[in-house]
């Protein structure tokens, strides 16, 4: 059992990409929605840590017409059920109705949920870690002042670059779920976040093929 946290730190989920399989057609309804593999222990893992978790995700297909919010709201109701079956709990789902153009303050890479989730649970953000897939998840939870970590599930190829270049203390990379919940425990106890070395191994077998003949 990992060690119960003792501040009001949290922990901040994207939705598609991370905890579910990112769909070019959107997730319309539940039938459409499908938890990405280790997903789901990641998840009772994160809340062994005492930290509430938080699901915030930019949902523009309301907006455009394309899922109702009722629908929307089945849909996180279920996916939280299937998390309490394994054990884990979210304490809330956040979701961005806007579309880009909108201009709100709330669709990320903009903060508004984050801030919001913090006003309404007394969150400490400095406290607060935020896994996703995208830059615009990174770029939300360092506004907000948070660390983010990058898994590549879903978007996060297209940025892992960022990452390994910049190599900032408040920013790291991780394979999947499971692998960046490795990265919040080890902040939990003080260290630094970064690349994984199991995402460095991969990252490094993909620039050089060759060198599996030696494995």
């Amino acid at each position: 059992m990992v060690t119960v946290a003792t501040s009001r730190g949290a922990i901040f989920l994207d939705r598609d990409g991370v905890i579910n399989i990112n769909r070019a057609d959107h997730v319309k309804c539940w039938s459409e929605f499908e938890f990405l593999p280790g997903a789901l222990d990641s998840i009772r893992r994160l809340t062994e840590t005492g930290l509430p978790i938080f699901v915030v995700t930019n949902q523009a297909i309301v907006n455009r017409k394309l899922i109702t919010t009722e629908a929307l709201d089945d849909i996180h109701k279920q996916m939280i059920a299937e998390i309490n079956k394994a054990g884990g709990q979210i304490t809330k789902v956040y979701h961005c109705p806007h579309d880009t153009h909108e201009k709100c303050t709330c669709r990320k890479p903009e903060p508004g949920m984050l801030l919001q989730a913090a006003k309404e649970f007394d969150i400490d953000l400095a406290e607060s870690f935020f896994i996703g897939d995208a830059w615009s998840d990174v770029e939300a939870g360092l506004t907000a002042g948070a660390r983010s970590i990058l898994v590549m599930t879903g978007r996060g190829p297209q940025f892992v670059a960022n990452v390994l270049l910049e190599y900032t203390v408040r920013v790291g990379a991780a394979c999947d779920l499971e692998d960046a919940v490795t990265l919040v425990l080890s902040a939990l106890q003080g260290d630094y976040i970064y690349a994984t070395p199991r995402l460095r191994r991969s990252f490094h077998m993909a620039l050089h093929p060759q060198e599996f003949l030696v494995l």
